[in-house]
């Protein structure tokens, strides 16, 4: 992998790859936890009004098309600290996919009317949101589980707050974040020229980026449970533990247990709920290690009768980590080490990984990811089963 800076403060990282393909994608340091209380989901809704209009391609039909008339994909997400947009297309219009990729990132027209019909359609996203339980439940979950950090406000925002978002407003908030000192550009491909080329069509200069401040979450100190009554068949329960972020040292020892008790259909979870009691069809954990916070977390849906039972069942695997098996710890190691090799074969997966571990702080940490996980014993995962799995948040969305 090669690594430049440029005179403009814009980091670009090169991973050359044989192939047909060729993946770009830009990292912004902006997310929602940058978000002031009056400005909740204005990261999201950038992200939607820089696909509506530049001054060389005027609509979001020509951005959209100029890439997938050559069959390519663009795409973009926005999470709690950050903001990505990535173009895939085959090598040969690499070109053209920096042009329209920088193109969005310097030239948005945020045209009034625009932004008037994203308004609803940013509100739509978040009724469907609120609408399906099985993605509410998450945010469920993180508004509850966290007391200071801002991951407990959801990345999409507020409705009314996104309703009453003026171009004023957005267009300062982007030329605050929106800056080549505060992005990050990958390129996965089997490409040439390709600094020359961003050097060229990255024109912008750096500017005075805000600062942010970590918030230090509290460590949960007694089990919290909450829950909200719909009319829907089904009762989806997810208990909770806060953790660590992604670069903590006891963050490895949570992904073998992520695979101990999560891993598809052989996972302990799935088969003490599903395959034995039959209780859920929907089972699995999440390990989640952001930047600036974790928690780790097991998912069921269930019948209303069942919660009881299904959290019961769900402590007894937990107290059961105390006594893990050397082939249970060789098991979870292959499975990540299998997982891990096998999305990294896809070359937007690489581009999206190693802007976020630059961001975190070094890409080399990617590569040593395998390393450390080879070196978790059973001491590490009984030590940090112990530390964490204390006190729980447990909500609950029932069906009547």
């Amino acid at each position: 992998m090669q690594k430049v800076i440029l005179p403009n403060g814009l980091t670009i990282l090169f991973v050359p790859k044989k192939g047909n393909s060729v993946v770009v994608e830009a990292l912004i340091k902006v997310g929602s936890d940058n978000e002031k209380k009056d400005e909740r989901g204005i990261s999201h809704f950038i992200e939607h009004i820089l696909f509506e209009g530049t001054k060389k391609r005027p609509t979001n039909h020509k951005i959209s098309n100029d890439i997938e008339k050559l069959g390519g994909d663009l795409n973009a997400y926005t999470t709690n600290d950050r903001t990505c947009f990535y173009i895939k297309v085959l090598k040969k219009h690499f070109k053209i996919a920096i042009d329209v990729l920088l193109d969005i990132l310097q030239n948005p027209l945020m045209d009034e009317k625009n932004m008037e019909k994203e308004k609803n359609v940013v509100i739509k996203e978040i009724e469907m949101v609120h609408d399906e339980p099985r993605f509410y439940q998450w945010d469920f979950l993180q508004k509850n589980i966290f007391e200071k950090n801002p991951a407990k406000n959801p990345v999409y925002g507020d409705k009314e707050i996104v309703k009453n978002l003026t171009r004023e407003k957005v267009r300062t908030y982007f030329d605050q974040y929106y800056c080549p000192n505060n992005m990050i550009i990958s390129i996965v491909g089997d490409v040439k020229n390709w600094k020359k080329l961003i050097q060229e069509k990255f024109v912008n200069p750096k500017r005075t980026v805000p600062k942010f401040k970590i918030i230090q979450e509290p460590l949960a100190k007694k089990n919290k449970i909450k829950k909200e009554t719909r009319d829907i068949a089904s009762t989806y329960a997810v208990m909770g533990f806060k953790t660590v972020p992604c670069n903590h040292k006891d963050s490895y020892a949570l992904e073998i247990i992520d695979a101990i008790l999560g891993r598809g259909q052989s996972g302990r979870m799935f088969t003490e709920i599903r395959t034995k009691k039959g209780l859920a069809y929907d089972v699995g954990t999440q390990n989640i290690n952001e930047p600036n916070y974790g928690y780790f977390a097991i998912y069921a849906s269930i019948d209303k009768k069942n919660i009881d039972t299904t959290k019961k069942l769900i402590l007894q695997e937990l107290k059961k980590l105390e006594n893990i098996r050397e082939n249970d710890l060789k098991e979870a190691k292959t499975f990540i080490e299998g997982q891990y090799y096998l999305e990294m074969e896809d070359a937007q997966k690489i581009a999206d990984q190693i802007l976020f571990w630059e961001k975190v702080k070094d890409t080399k940490l990617l590569k040593e990811f395998i390393k450390k996980i080879k070196k978790v014993t059973i001491n590490d995962v009984k030590k940090v089963a112990k530390k964490y799995f204390n006190h729980y948040t447990f909500v609950v969305i029932q069906g009547k």
